[in-house]
């Protein structure tokens, strides 16, 4: 279990048929082989680690599943990611319940300045946009926002200099794909009322 608040931006050092090598700067002693590391909202396991010039190097394998409905098939070397270690009994619970699981994949549609801010356009498959309410939460690429406004399968969130500055946002521009998981509670309410 994840909270959305993203701990560090990792690095692809390496990628081998569903296996991916991750430069992190968390320290190697601190990761246990076996761990849950979410990487731009996919709850994976780290299969090896050991110490780099930075922090650790991060071996994760992941399934063709995974890669087929997600970003991660897209992922190639040099592509910053979104990492959050899972989350401890007494942590900070500061964005909202995140399993890792992710629902699908996302398009930013238009990117527009507010402020110091930017709001991001963001379009979902139709059978996610039953899930996405206005004030509900959402994780993109393992990022906990906040929903503004919402028209059918699109809808608008809007990230501060922080949130742009500590992930991968920052980046980020129309026409890329992102990971999206809805809001646990979205998901348990519409199965409970048979939607």
């Amino acid at each position: 279990m994840f909270t959305g608040i993203v701990q560090a931006k990792g690095t692809v050092i390496a990628t081998a048929n569903g296996r991916f090598t991750i430069a992190c700067p968390w320290d190697a002693a601190s990761i246990v082989v076996g761990s849950s590391i979410c990487c731009d909202g996919c709850c994976l396991t780290a299969t090896s680690l050991a110490p780099d010039k930075n922090g650790a190097a991060l071996t994760l394998d992941v399934s063709n599943e995974t890669l087929g409905k997600t970003t991660l098939g897209s992922w190639h070397t040099g592509r910053e990611i979104n990492l959050e270690r899972s989350l401890r009994a007494g942590d900070e619970l500061g964005g909202h319940l995140v399993s890792g699981h992710v629902d699908g994949v996302a398009n930013i549609e238009d990117v527009s300045p507010s402020g110091f801010s930017k709001i991001f356009k963001i379009s979902v498959p139709d059978s996610l946009a039953k899930y996405i309410a206005p004030k509900g939460s959402v994780a993109l690429d393992g990022v906990s926002l906040t929903v503004n406004e919402v028209s059918g399968s699109v809808f608008f969130v809007n990230l501060i200099p922080t949130t742009l500055d500590i992930t991968t946002w920052g980046c980020r521009k129309r026409g890329d794909a992102v990971n999206i998981e809805v809001d646990l509670i979205a998901r348990y309410v519409a199965r409970l009322v048979g939607h």
